[in-house]
């Protein structure tokens, strides 16, 4: 399946990873491919979605909002009655602003990073937007089209919030394919 996409999507790819990383996921999930579709500007389907109102910005916020940067942890050690924000807070107050920023820094997800399987359903999905729409080649198009088409990922739920919907976006991707751009 990989063989099939374009460099541009497996630079979305890529950007997954770089996103979960810099957020401190340990996963790659469906938000972290929609923040790897943003990586190009250019591409067909970052002009959609841009074209629909939706940016990087929002989507990371809503990112946030969803699972947070390091929400299991933080649950975690809610349930052993440890309130990490008072932790914070202390520590701070004992060593200074930022005392905790030089540790996350060290604990950045290094390593490998797993898909989620949700993730990887997009993934293969996008194999079948391509060859539904008759493609050849696997694009960033066909990754935003099949998040929307899996439905319950948290990508297609911040989409769906902000009104982005399967049958709009293909209706400007075809269009913009049409034009001659990708």
């Amino acid at each position: 399946m990989f063989e099939r996409f374009t460099a541009a999507a497996r630079q979305v790819v890529v950007g997954a990873q770089e996103q979960a990383r810099l957020l401190g996921h340990n996963h790659i999930g469906t938000e972290h491919l929609l923040l790897g579709l943003f990586g190009d500007s250019a591409s067909v389907a970052a002009r959609v979605l841009t074209g629909l109102g939706v940016e990087r910005d929002h989507i990371l916020e809503g990112v946030a909002e969803h699972i947070g940067p390091s929400q299991p942890d933080a649950q975690a050690l809610a349930t052993l009655g440890i309130d990490l924000d008072e932790v914070r807070r202390k520590a701070e107050e004992a060593f200074g602003p930022g005392a905790l920023g030089r540790t996350r820094r060290r604990g950045k997800v290094t390593g490998h990073v797993p898909f989620t399987p949700r993730a990887k359903k997009v993934l293969e999905l996008s194999l079948r937007e391509s060859l539904r729409m008759k493609h050849r080649w696997i694009g960033p198009e066909h990754v935003l089209l099949a998040l929307l088409r899996e439905g319950q990922g948290v990508a297609a739920v911040l989409l769906s919030e902000r009104g982005v919907t399967h049958v709009a976006v293909e209706e400007r991707v075809v269009e913009a394919l049409a034009a001659g751009t990708r």
